[in-house]
């Protein structure tokens, strides 16, 4: 090129006429490092998507996830419990520092500062080493974020009485019940517990009577111990009018079955 001259430029793009097939690369010069993605990884891929399916089908079908009663709004007793991969955040509101005046902190900064950490260990951290003492700062990130997890959830679950919490609360199916109001027990019910749990024991601001599969003497324990959130002595009466009360209710359950 010349000053003034302009500029002139020369190009070649001649194209063979003859297709050449697309033959992938033999991957056996580099053992152990690469694969070909059709159809070795993604045939791996699948092998191992299918197991985890399979054994997460099998876990729910052995496992069946636990049903409480019918929401009630009306029972100021109740404790909502969160699903297990949320108790951990649930078991930080509990503490000083992230409760109360400092809601704020404990529902939005910390999970934020937590998982935008995480989002960020891999700019942080982006040297070419793949081991872990190659990355100490994504490393120890996820090392911190999984121990306080498991922590917080062990920590909230540790601290509920599931099986009491289960008895107190049972799902009940619908179901025809003949409620024998000459039953001697009828009377002891209607004055101590019709209040709480219902004129056909359907339950109220308590659990459900219908379907338990109780005892008479264990019902008759409950009503003078309690259970969960039902305190003790909610029955006042005599040993005989304990008697017919059980009885009562588990005449009615029969006759629901």
């Amino acid at each position: 090129m010349h000053k003034g001259k302009g500029m002139k430029f020369v190009g070649d793009s001649r194209i063979s006429a003859e297709r050449k097939p697309n033959i992938p690369k033999d991957y056996s010069e580099y053992p152990g490092r690469t694969e070909a993605f059709w159809p070795n990884f993604l045939l791996k891929e699948w092998l191992a998507g299918a197991v985890f399916l399979v054994g997460f089908l099998s876990l729910t079908l052995a496992h069946p996830s636990p049903l409480e009663g019918m929401a009630d709004p009306t029972n100021a007793a109740y404790i909502p419990l969160p699903d297990w991969y949320f108790l951990f955040l649930y078991e930080l509101l509990k503490y000083e520092f992230s409760s109360g005046s400092f809601i704020l902190l404990g529902m939005l900064v910390l999970p934020g500062l937590a998982f935008g950490a995480l989002l960020l260990a891999p700019f942080l951290d982006n040297g070419p080493g793949r081991r872990p003492h190659q990355r100490p700062v994504a490393v120890g990130m996820m090392l911190l974020g999984l121990v306080s997890v498991v922590w917080l959830t062990y920590t909230s679950a540790s601290a509920v009485d599931w099986e009491s919490r289960a008895e107190a609360n049972k799902p009940v199916p619908a179901s025809e019940v003949t409620i024998d109001t000459e039953h001697p027990g009828y009377a002891s019910y209607e004055n101590s517990c019709l209040a709480c749990h219902g004129a056909e024991l359907e339950g109220g601001a308590g659990p459900a009577l219908v379907g338990t599969d109780l005892s008479a003497e264990e019902i008759a324990t409950i009503a003078v111990e309690g259970i969960g959130s039902m305190p003790a002595d909610q029955f006042q009466g005599t040993d005989e009018e304990l008697e017919q009360l059980a009885d009562f209710i588990v005449t009615v359950n029969e006759s629901a079955e």
